[in-house]
C-alpha cells in the first residue's frame, strides 16, 4: 500500500495550509540531483583524477615515438702550446625503439586499463553524489513534514487546555487534569523546538549537497523502478555496478604488468642517430660529425631487481583478484541489505497508514466521550498523542521507503544522470581520452585542441 503525497489520505488536512501557499514553484527531486552533480566538487576532483590516467596513455604511446633531442656548447680554454682557444658545438640526437618484445604494447595497454577503471570509479562517485541528494531531499521534507505536524499538535493542545480550563471552572474536572495539560503542553512546545532544530540542520545539508538554500520541496514522484525480485537485482549488480567493472579493469592492468615485468627480462633493439657541428671561435675552421647506430641490450645481472618486479606484478595481480573477489560480495551484500530496506519501509508505511486510521477514530471517540464526561483530559491527550505518534512514523516511513529505494537503485548500479535521464549538462569521460590517447604536441592541431578544452574546463 503506497501513501498518497506523504502522508496519506489521513494527513491530508493537517498539510493543506502549510502547501497550498507555494507549490507553484518547489523544488522537486530532480532538481536536487541536477544541482548535486553540478554543484559537487568530488566529481571535479575525480574527473581530473581520470584526465590525469588518460594521460598515462598518452606517455606510453610517446615511448614508441622517435625522441630527438638537441644540445649546445660553448666552452673556452687555454694551452701553453697554442694559446687560447674558444669553441661553440651544436649536436642533435635523434633515438628510436625497434623492438623491446612487447614491454612498450605492455605498457600502454596497462594504463588503457587504469582509464577504464578509474572512468567507472567516476561512475561511482556519481551514484554516491546522486544517493546523497537523494538523503538531503527526503531527510529535509521528512523533517518539514514532522515540524508542521509538531505545530498542528502544539494547537490542538492549546485548544485541549483552553477547554481543560473552562471545564474546571464549572466543577467539572480538578484541578489535576489543568495541570497534566499544561504540562503537555510544555513537552510539546519542546519537541516543536527540537523538530524545528533538526530541520534546521537538515537545511545545512541539503544546501551543502544541492548548492543552494531549500526553497519548498515537492512530493517526490513516482517511485524508481528497480527489479522484480532481490536475485535479479543481484545478477544485475555484479554485471554492471561499476565498482565491479573497475574492478575487472584493475585485473587485466595488473595482467598487463606482468607481461611489461617479463619483457624487462629480454633485450630491447634501438636505433641512434647524431648529427654534430663544432665551430672553432680562435680561427674559421668549422667541423661536423655524423653517426648512426643499432643497438641492441639486455640485462645480464641486476642484483635480482627484474626478477623481484616480476614477482611484485605477480603479487599486485593477485591482489587486484583479491579485490575483484571482495567488490563481488561487497555488491551482493549491498544489494541485498537494499532489499531488506526496501521491503520493510513498505511495510511500515502501510501499518502506519492502518495506524493512523485507528488512531484517528479512538482520537475523535475519546474526544467525544470526554465531553460526556465519561473520559479525562489525560485521555484525550494520550489518544492525540497517539495520532501525532502514527502520523509521524507514517512520515519517517515514506521517506526510508524513498531512500531505500534510490539506494537499491545505486547497488545496483543504476543511480546515474543517464538512467535516471536528468537534464543536466554530462560530463563526457572519452572527450579528453580520445584527444590526448595518441600523445599529441602542444603546437600542433589536436594539441590546440586540447588548449580550448582545457579553457572550456577553466583549468587555464
Amino acid at each position: 500500500m503506497r501513501v498518497k503525497g506523504f502522508f496519506g489520505k489521513a494527513a491530508t488536512g493537517v498539510l493543506v495550509a502549510g502547501l497550498s501557499v507555494s507549490v507553484v514553484k518547489a523544488d522537486t527531486l530532480a532538481d536536487a540531483m541536477v544541482g548535486a552533480y553540478s554543484h559537487s566538487g568530488l566529481l571535479e576532483q575525480n574527473r581530473a583524477l581520470l584526465r590525469a590516467a588518460d594521460e598515462g596513455v598518452a606517455q606510453a604511446n610517446a615511448a614508441l615515438r622517435p625522441i630527438l633531442n638537441y644540445a649546445a656548447t660553448a666552452s673556452t680554454g687555454y694551452n701553453s702550446a697554442t694559446g687560447s682557444s674558444s669553441t661553440a658545438t651544436v649536436t642533435l640526437s635523434l633515438s628510436q625503439l625497434l623492438h623491446d618484445w612487447g614491454s612498450s604494447q605492455a605498457g600502454i595497454e596497462a594504463q588503457k586499463q587504469t582509464v577504464l577503471a578509474t572512468r567507472q570509479q567516476l561512475i561511482a562517485i556519481e551514484q554516491s553524489v546522486l544517493l546523497s541528494a537523494v538523503d538531503a531531499y527526503m531527510n529535509l521534507r521528512r523533517d518539514t513534514e514532522i515540524v508542521a505536524l509538531r505545530e498542528n499538535n502544539l494547537r490542538v493542545i492549546t485548544r485541549e487546555l483552553r477547554a481543560a480550563n473552562d471545564r474546571f471552572e464549572v466543577g467539572e474536572i480538578t484541578r489535576t487534569d489543568v495541570a497534566t495539560a499544561e504540562a503537555r503542553l510544555a513537552g510539546a512546545r519542546a519537541e516543536l523546538a527540537a523538530a524545528r532544530g533538526t530541520l534546521m540542520m537538515s537545511e545545512e545539508i541539503y544546501a551543502a549537497v544541492v548548492g543552494k538554500r531549500p526553497g519548498t520541496l515537492s512530493a517526490p514522484g513516482a517511485f524508481p523502478a528497480t527489479a522484480s525480485s532481490a536475485s535479479a537485482a543481484t545478477s544485475l549488480a555484479v554485471r554492471s555496478h561499476p565498482e565491479m567493472r573497475a574492478a575487472q579493469h584493475q585485473v587485466a592492468a595488473a595482467e598487463a604488468g606482468i607481461a611489461q615485468a617479463k619483457a624487462a627480462m629480454r633485450p630491447s633493439t634501438s636505433l641512434s642517430a647524431n648529427l654534430g657541428f663544432t665551430d672553432n671561435l680562435s680561427s674559421p675552421s668549422v667541423t661536423n660529425s655524423r653517426s648512426l647506430s643499432i643497438t641492441t641490450s639486455g640485462p645480464i645481472y641486476q642484483g635480482g631487481l627484474i626478477s623481484s618486479r616480476l614477482r611484485q606484478a605477480m603479487a599486485q595481480r593477485d591482489a587486484a583478484r583479491g579485490g575483484l573477489h571482495a567488490t563481488r560480495h561487497s555488491i551482493r551484500q549491498g544489494v541485498g541489505i537494499a532489499w531488506a530496506q526496501v521491503l520493510s519501509a513498505r511495510a511500515q508505511t502501510a501499518a502506519s497508514q492502518e495506524q493512523i486510521r485507528a488512531a484517528e477514530v479512538a482520537f475523535e471517540g475519546v474526544r467525544e466521550e470526554a465531553s460526556l464526561g465519561s473520559r479525562t483530559t489525560l485521555d484525550v491527550l494520550n489518544a492525540e498523542q497517539e495520532l501525532l505518534n502514527a502520523k509521524a512514523n507514517a512520515v519517517s516511513a515514506q521517506s526510508a521507503e524513498y531512500t531505500a529505494t534510490y539506494s537499491l537503485l545505486a547497488s545496483m548500479g543504476l543511480l546515474t544522470v543517464d538512467h535516471l535521464n536528468l537534464r543536466v549538462k554530462r560530463y563526457d569521460p572519452e572527450a579528453y581520452y580520445n584527444l590526448v590517447k595518441s600523445a599529441p604536441v602542444s603546437r600542433s592541431k589536436q594539441g590546440a585542441q586540447l588548449d580550448k578544452v582545457l579553457k572550456a574546463l577553466g583549468k587555464e
